[in-house]
């Protein structure tokens, strides 16, 4: 979501507002669990409801419920980000400007620090001590996309600009950045190319490159371009596809899915993992990890890194891989020993709706928590052990779907 605001308006857009639990009366409802671990849960509804947020102690064990618990989200689509120890709910308001609400926990409860209208923006993630948020533009009309930096200390907006999406390439088509990451002191933005135009949603004529917009930091001055023609673009919509490891390196995913028209995939390339080393603003040809050929025909889809140079992947199968295919199954990848192996454990994968994209570790080199969402109606959080590849059921969730776990202090 983007931050539009005038600067004169931006002290009266932060103010703190304290959010109220809804309540129940239900006599069977699981008791409030407070704690330092937050559940995102959208209630089971069929239209237009809202996340609530819960806490919860421990993610391995017990019950948690919404019924008589939490607090509810303004509207529907939210997104969330950790970031200086604060808990950031965003509205994707789909084009229209929807609230961010910022939020800190004390004595294991939830307290609203700030509450803000946002225009929607399409990436956003931590950088120093901001959130940086990008709202980017697809027609061929609008070449410029909006940043804004909200600081996570005072909450303001410490500054905004426009980046230019037709000249990074100039190609005849448009960036699109996918994600933005920190990786030392420069915004790395992959991106992919798209038509812009005549109706071809995320099509485009050039599917077989992956690339990276550098730019510095916080005056957000593009720098350069960086490339590779081994893969197709990183990341997906809406998703991360950089990783920073404990030595400076930065790993990238390619799922690819690049498309002609939007639904058509009309890469060549396999889905992989290359590396930028630590200090060098170029991909290093002699690393390429080819996920499809180590893991005998999967593509990653996303991932959580858990340290230690391990990584825990959604993965599906070549043949069902798709534009918004998002996999059912986990995978442990190790990017510098080239391992690959399924998560057991966890129920088959026609047994779950949705696997959580936004997930938690504490990077210890092993340890991840992922929400699944079951066909039965269940949702539960697994653990992740990333030295056996195995899963581990834990805290039940009631009354709705997890979309997002996070931890802050």
């Amino acid at each position: 979501m983007k931050t539009k605001f005038t600067k004169a308006f931006v002290a009266l857009a932060f103010a703190a507002v304290f959010a109220s639990c809804s309540k129940s009366n239900d006599s069977e409802a699981v008791a409030n669990d407070p704690g330092n671990y937050i559940l995102a849960v959208t209630p089971v509804a069929s239209t237009g409801v809202a996340d609530y947020l819960l806490t919860a102690s421990d993610l391995e064990k017990g019950t948690v419920s919404i019924l008589g618990n939490g607090i509810e989200q303004d509207g529907t689509y939210r997104y969330y980000v950790t970031a200086n120890n604060k808990f950031f709910s965003m509205l994707y308001g789909q084009g229209n400007p929807g609230a961010v609400t910022t939020y800190n926990i004390t004595n294991g409860k939830l307290t609203k620090l700030s509450n803000f209208a946002s225009e929607t923006v399409q990436a956003f993630a931590p950088v120093n001590d901001d959130i940086l948020m990008l709202k980017i533009p697809r027609a061929i009309t609008n070449p410029l996309a909006n940043y804004y930096r909200v600081n996570t200390n005072s909450m303001l907006i410490a500054g905004e600009g426009t980046i230019n999406t037709q000249t990074i390439l100039n190609n005849g088509e448009t960036a699109f950045f996918s994600w933005i990451k920190q990786v030392g002191t420069k915004v790395y933005a992959p991106f992919f190319s798209i038509k812009a135009c005549c109706g071809a949603a995320f099509g485009t004529a050039n599917p077989d490159n992956a690339w990276i917009a550098v730019y510095s930091y916080p005056d957000m001055k593009f720098e350069k371009v960086i490339t590779d023609n081994r893969t197709s673009f990183i990341g997906r919509y809406f998703t991360d596809g950089l990783a920073v490891v404990e030595n400076g390196d930065t790993y990238a995913f390619s799922s690819s899915v690049a498309t002609s028209n939007g639904t058509i995939l009309n890469s060549t390339k396999p889905s992989s993992i290359t590396r930028l080393k630590a200090g060098v603003t170029e991909f290093d040809q002699t690393y390429l990890y080819n996920v499809e050929t180590k893991s005998n025909g999967y593509v990653i889809t996303n991932w959580t890194y858990v340290g230690g140079n391990n990584f825990v992947a959604n993965v599906s199968k070549k043949a069902d891989k798709g534009a918004y295919v998002v996999g059912n199954e986990l995978a442990i990848i190790n990017v510098v020993d080239q391992s690959f192996k399924l998560v057991t454990g966890l129920p088959i994968p026609a047994e779950i709706t949705n696997i959580t994209s936004n997930n938690y570790s504490p990077k210890d080199g092993k340890t991840a928590y992922y929400g699944l969402n079951l066909k039965n109606g269940t949702s539960y959080v697994y653990k992740i052990d990333a030295s056996n590849a195995t899963a581990t059921q834990g805290v039940k969730v009631e009354g709705g779907a997890l979309t997002a776990i996070q931890n802050i202090k």
